[in-house]
């Protein structure tokens, strides 16, 4: 019998998918008495466990031939149609997907040649880099911060390139936790409108503000002054639950005809029993589980941030965010995250570092820390065992001091 060489087998495709870092770490963590900062996982106490039982025992005793049936690509009607009244557009606008991560990959089908320049936030949510690349473009990328991308900067590669798009997450940004202003937006939206710029926003920690209210997304403004260049992403992960798989992807027609076109080579459609089981969850007591997640993580994150500011050393900077699920920190310059991860899993403690969110690069004194998935109790105690490794790695990198004679 004949061996079979896979890596001559494979395509070119095949060698460009890499497998998520976050999924990778997080198998580190799964051992008991680990404190793990490192998923974007939202918590599991938010979920509608009792509702979606019985929603769901009610579907399938009611409109069971719908649930369990195939269905169109474009998504359950009654759900589509909710989204659209949910952001003022028409439904014919509005594709279903599973998980905003299909969206990013349809995307990525759709828009995206062999050497296609594509610009990205650095940092920059690594599905979003993990899907795209795949396709082998060329990515170009602008620093950001917690008001978004460097807008100088960006209009100067602007001035040099020509990108396929712009992705980018306004609100709450994964990682940095970034909260783009509306100035900032408002002249963004400008610079793109001017040269006739498509651009991905990514919005799926809308509704997880921890102010009064929520900034208009990029979406909203550029419907407002006309200007159809911009395709929404949102997700119903962060406010129902993640393992529905229930996303949704908004933009002009001839877009939405293609991305579905895409789709149906995909996975045929969203399964139509999840569609339907969100489509239930949400038409009652919808604007109160917002509020009560949104209080939730807004407690969690201050928990952190104090934390944070009781035990780290100096030198270390961190994001104060405004909503979402993250924390983005700064080393010293010469200190290495991936040091940091190995002496702080020693400490049963673990995170995300940075270098995977940097498409072309970098961030290698960087990292993220989730807030969402644990209690009070949890936070202080892995911020505690966080510091504790990051002082040891700070005295091992320390100059040995020259004995005197």
């Amino acid at each position: 019998m004949k061996t079979l060489d896979w890596n001559t087998l494979f395509g070119q495709r095949a060698g460009r998918i890499q497998a998520s870092t976050i999924r990778e770490l997080l198998k580190l963590t799964q051992r008991p008495g680990v404190i793990s900062f490192a998923g974007g996982l939202p918590a599991p106490e938010l979920f509608p466990k009792e509702e979606a039982a019985r929603k769901a025992a009610e579907i399938l005793r009611e409109k069971g031939e719908v649930a369990l049936q195939y269905g169109p690509t474009e998504g359950y009607l009654p759900l589509r149609a909710w989204v659209a009244e949910w952001l003022g557009v028409k439904p014919q606008e509005v594709l279903i997907t599973t998980g905003s991560q299909q969206a990013l990959d349809l995307l990525g089908k759709v828009f995206l040649d062999e050497g296609s320049p594509v610009l990205l936030e650095a940092p920059s949510y690594m599905g979003a880099i993990q899907a795209f690349r795949a396709n082998g473009p060329r990515f170009l990328t602008v620093p950001a911060g917690e008001e978004g991308p460097d807008l100088e900067a960006l209009e100067e590669t602007l001035k040099r390139e020509r990108p396929r798009f712009l992705y980018l997450i306004p609100s709450f940004q994964n990682p940095s936790g970034g909260l783009m202003p509306l100035r900032a937006r408002e002249r963004l939206l400008a610079m793109v409108m001017e040269r006739g710029l498509l651009v991905v926003e990514d919005d799926a920690y809308r509704e997880l503000y921890f102010g009064d209210g929520r900034l208009p997304s990029l979406f909203e403004l550029s419907r407002e002054a006309g200007y159809p260049g911009v395709i929404y992403l949102s997700s119903f992960s962060k406010i129902l639950s993640p393992g529905l798989r229930v996303a949704f992807a908004v933009a002009h027609p001839e877009v939405i005809t293609k991305l579905t076109q895409a789709k149906q080579g995909v996975d045929l459609h969203t399964p139509i029993l999840n569609q339907m089981l969100v489509h239930a969850l949400v038409q009652e007591g919808f604007p109160e589980r917002l509020e009560n997640i949104r209080a939730t993580y807004r407690a969690k994150a201050k928990t952190m941030l104090e934390a944070l500011d009781r035990e780290m050393p100096k030198g270390v900077r961190y994001t104060r965010p405004q909503g979402g699920m993250f924390v983005w920190m700064e080393l010293p310059q010469g200190l290495s995250a991936e040091a940091l991860f190995q002496q702080a899993i020693a400490q049963d403690v673990a995170f995300v570092p940075g270098g995977p969110f940097f498409a072309d690069g970098g961030g290698e004194n960087t990292l993220r820390l989730s807030y969402a998935t644990m209690g009070p109790e949890g936070i202080v105690e892995g911020v505690r065992r966080l510091a504790k490794a990051l002082k040891g790695l700070l005295a091992s990198a320390l100059p040995s001091s020259t004995p005197t004679s």
